[in-house]
């Protein structure tokens, strides 16, 4: 059975089963849902981070929630991610080690699911830190993401919004700034298993330059070049790579961030590549672009070639890794339509 979480400003939606028979439930009522994470190493542990309400854990698949907060500073929760290949060492049953991300800026670490943390404070100490700041609230900036490294345990990538891409290498006890010609407005990242040091970024940087809002990096984030050829929008927002094909992924992207975000202004396109091949709109099955807000996009390793996307139109599925698009067919009130969707996580067998 495949689980979808999609975290939406007011809860959360907990979509299972398979094509021709998914089911819907609502979970968190309320509560404005931010980010998402699954616990590769006990798929029934998902994490859901909240703004105002801090984060949440589930260990029934989504069925109920607790608080697993408890020594984060801030209620902003921004990002979260669980790792593959850091087992905890406290009594939590060998559950994956835990990081999340706030606003103001802040990065820590839980090896017990939550149940205690502790700051990554050196990651405050970067020289590039005067120059974080997110738009919208020009006095603070945020973690907009984390990625964690499958090939390499205690490695990390932290993308600021807006402000740096930075890494660590040993758990966030220290950090690399950013690096000359990386992303500064990293939305997604991805570090695809069987391509060891790549690192891909969906950013806002193509949004003032444009062609330079996908990054890619081959040698851990040291060096970076931009890949926009094909895209006609370049404030990118969503990204996922097929776990099967490292050279197969998908972007969500935008005229400008009101375009991506507005439900009232919204207008955004998905974009498909493929080795050798430039960007190409996949528009086979998916809805208007005007009107449609920016995509949360996610795969799972389970499900080699197959695509999530989720806006305010809808919930979507591709069977033939982002070519080709259907929709769930599962309960999608009006009210949805004007909403921005926030994150989204899929687990399964």
């Amino acid at each position: 059975m495949t689980r979808i979480y999609v975290a939406l400003p007011d809860g959360l939606l907990v979509v299972s089963g398979g094509p021709g028979r998914w089911q819907a439930a609502r979970q968190l009522e309320g509560l404005p849902a931010r980010c998402l994470a699954a616990d590769p190493l006990r798929p029934e542990r998902v994490y859901c981070g909240t703004f105002g309400n801090g984060l949440w854990r589930s260990d029934d698949a989504g069925a109920s929630w607790q608080p697993a907060g408890a020594g984060i500073a801030s209620p902003q929760v921004m990002a979260v991610a669980v790792s593959a290949t850091e087992r905890g060492d406290g009594n939590d049953g060998g559950a994956g080690v835990l990081s999340c991300g706030t606003e103001p800026t802040a990065l820590y670490r839980s090896e017990d699911g939550g149940a205690t943390w502790q700051e990554c404070r050196a990651l405050l100490e970067l020289p590039s830190r005067s120059s974080w700041s997110f738009p919208p609230r020009p006095y603070t900036s945020h973690v907009r993401a984390i990625a964690l490294d499958p090939n390499a345990p205690g490695r990390l990538y932290v993308a600021i919004e807006a402000g740096a891409l930075v890494r660590s290498d040993d758990g966030g006890e220290t950090w690399q700034d950013r690096q000359p010609g990386g992303p500064r407005d990293s939305h997604t990242l991805a570090t695809p298993q069987s391509a060891p040091g790549r690192i891909y970024a969906a950013a806002g940087d193509g949004f003032m330059s444009p062609g330079n809002g996908f990054a890619v990096s081959d040698d851990g984030g040291a060096t970076w070049r931009r890949e926009g050829a094909g895209l006609r929008e370049h404030y990118l927002w969503g990204l996922a790579v097929d776990p099967a094909d490292p050279e197969t992924l998908i972007v969500s992207a935008a005229p400008s961030p009101n375009a991506a975000h507005n439900p009232h202004a919204a207008e955004s396109a998905i974009y498909r590549r493929t080795a050798g091949s430039d960007w190409q709109l996949r528009t086979d099955g998916l809805p208007d672009r005007h009107g449609t807000v920016a995509s949360v996009l996610a795969a799972h390793d389970a499900e080699p070639g197959i695509f999530y996307a989720a806006n305010n139109a809808g919930l979507y599925r591709s069977p033939d890794a982002g070519a080709t698009w259907q929709r769930l067919d599962i309960p999608w009130p009006d009210a949805y339509r004007g909403m921005r969707t926030e994150g989204m996580a899929v687990t399964g067998h």
